[in-house]
């Protein structure tokens, strides 16, 4: 009988041709139409029980084993970015200004092959396989579209399975670690209202542009001065808009960024810091300061008994790759909200190969990686589904 990996590399032709089509067609975050109809037709083909226009744009699949046994829900992602691409291959985005930079063209086609492979071998199979190919991953709610449109119900799963390719490791590595892995998330946007005026006559003004300088840099203490260095947290601030002229002191100016923590308690401290510094520094400087936080995801948690058997099954499959049990990211991921309601395990497989160039990071317009990653991502994924379903 043939191993599950030797199955990935004889679908390889097949999965690389989808994800270099995925590739050279991306659309944006609850846009994935042209993706979801290939995605239902790969599906359909193979006689399963298929469902479009789930949380706007997502498709769902169930594929049926032989026996009885558990749900195993397995989750990818679709959408693309809105990124200019750069790098020059034959499958560069044909879409203007939009592009994959994170991989997930990779994450379709290593669902779609999967479904392939476990189809294959659906008599082993106990129990349920429920596909999800999920839209807008990318900080517009996709999962919690798709939770609201009953994905984890009818059948509800038992355990839910998601990867991410992962180029900050290479090639021949995978990143499973009990308990959290990837961060909570907040978006902030502050306004700083101020009082207009000449650039010759700042006396005259109450400036929004000099209050967002030193609200900027204040910001930076909060990590290094109120978070313990035994934990972390980020704070970045990404975008500053405001004022037209040379000349004109602007009456306002807008910051919007980002929060990361994994704690709870120390996202409280975070945000409650936050606020005394943004209004502080403005009512000190003679300006008003709105701020307006809203939680992205919370933190990717993992069960420990099920990604510790993910963790002692690759290294079974793969002893010669590099197994680490101890990664996190402050990436966040909204596979978060489904594993908080379902056990589960989101694990990451090392795709980076800096001898062929394939090594910019995540969300780079020059971001690229190596297929080779396809195949140890569906060999593992398939091999956890069919063994899990016949228990931990």
């Amino acid at each position: 009988m043939r191993s599950i990996y030797e199955d990935a590399l004889t679908y390889f032709d097949y999965t690389q041709s989808l994800r270099r089509d995925f590739h050279r067609f991306p659309e944006l975050g609850f846009q994935e139409n042209r993706t979801s109809t290939i995605i239902a037709r790969e599906l359909n083909s193979l006689g399963l029980e298929v469902k479009t226009g789930i949380g706007k744009t997502g498709v769902v699949a169930l594929l049926e084993g032989g026996k009885p046994g558990p749900v195993i829900l397995l989750r990818f992602d679709m959408d693309a970015l809105p990124i200019q691409e750069t790098i020059g291959v034959e499958y560069i985005s044909q879409n203007p200004g939009v592009m994959h930079a994170c991989g997930h063209d990779g994450h379709i086609a290593v669902g779609l092959t999967t479904a392939q492979i476990i189809n294959d071998h659906k008599s082993e199979l106990l129990g349920t396989v429920k596909f999800i190919f999920q839209p807008a991953e990318e900080g517009l709610g996709g999962a919690e579209s798709m939770i609201a449109d009953g994905i984890l119900d009818m059948p509800k799963p038992d355990i839910a399975l998601a990867l991410h390719l992962w180029n900050e490791m290479p090639v021949g590595w995978f990143g499973i670690t009990s308990g959290s892995i990837m961060a909570a998330g907040d978006i902030f946007h502050i306004r700083i209202h101020g009082k207009g005026g000449h650039g010759a006559l700042p006396h005259q003004a109450n400036d929004p542009v000099l209050t967002a300088a030193n609200v900027i840099t204040a910001l930076q203490t909060i990590v290094s001065r109120n978070v313990s260095p035994l934990q972390t947290a980020v704070v970045s601030v990404t975008v500053i808009n405001g004022g037209e002229a040379y000349n004109v002191i602007p009456p306002w100016v807008d910051l919007q960024g980002t929060i990361r923590t994994f704690e709870p308690q120390v996202r409280e401290r975070v945000l409650e810091k936050f606020v005394l510094i943004v209004e502080g520094i403005a009512g000190a400087m003679g300006c008003r300061a709105e701020i307006d936080v809203k939680e992205l995801t919370p933190t990717v948690t993992n069960d420990p008994r099920i990604s510790g058997y993910i963790s002692t099954l690759a290294s079974q499959l793969f002893p010669s790759c590099t197994i680490e049990t101890n990664i996190r990211s402050m990436v966040s991921e909204d596979m978060a909200f489904i594993l908080q309601k379902i056990p589960g395990c989101m694990f990451f497989v090392g795709s980076a190969n800096s001898e062929k160039g394939f090594n910019a990071a995540h969300h780079h317009p020059n971001f690229n990686f190596d297929e080779q990653a396809l195949t140890y991502a569906t060999t593992l994924i398939t091999s956890s589904v069919l063994k899990i379903s016949h228990g931990l």
